[in-house]
């Protein structure tokens, strides 16, 4: 297996998207990025670079035990390198959106910009370890998706 370098690709004042091991196409990716930015901004921060790397469930699962040392699947890591401006890398399987889309009766799109704005919360000083913690991320992923949706 590859060595996994982070960051991936240091810059300013960007937002990169990245595919890894997965058939994938990242639709709409400006107003995605516009979006993030507007986030970011609404919290009352900047973004020096934010990359999403969106892989297989095998490529975040390599992860996951080389940096984290968990041996579990997940649908989204976050690894912030700078708190303001943010940067940082969001790891995102395409393998576990697919299936949690499924399982929580939502669409595919809809899912995937939960999970890549959860990531970005996190940058944003959110938590989500305890009840309430995931209850005030829940409630700031639902108003960022009806901002994007709106």
């Amino acid at each position: 297996m590859t060595q996994i370098d982070f960051p991936l690709n240091p810059g300013g004042n960007e937002v990169n998207f990245i595919i890894e091991d997965v058939d994938f196409v990242l639709e709409k990716p400006n107003l995605i990025e516009d979006w993030v930015f507007r986030v970011v901004g609404r919290e009352g921060m900047e973004i020096n670079v934010i990359n999403f790397v969106f892989c297989s469930d095998e490529y975040l699962l390599a992860i996951n035990r080389q940096f984290l040392s968990h041996d579990y699947l997940t649908d989204v890591i976050s690894f912030p390198y700078n708190k303001n401006p943010i940067e940082g890398d969001i790891i995102i399987s395409i393998d576990r959106v697919k299936d949690n889309a499924a399982e929580f009766g939502v669409s595919f799109p809809e899912e995937l910009h939960r999970v890549m704005i959860h990531g970005v919360l996190h940058f944003c000083g959110y938590k989500d370890k305890t009840k309430k913690e995931q209850k005030e991320m829940r409630i700031k992923e639902n108003e960022a998706l009806a901002f994007f949706y709106s």
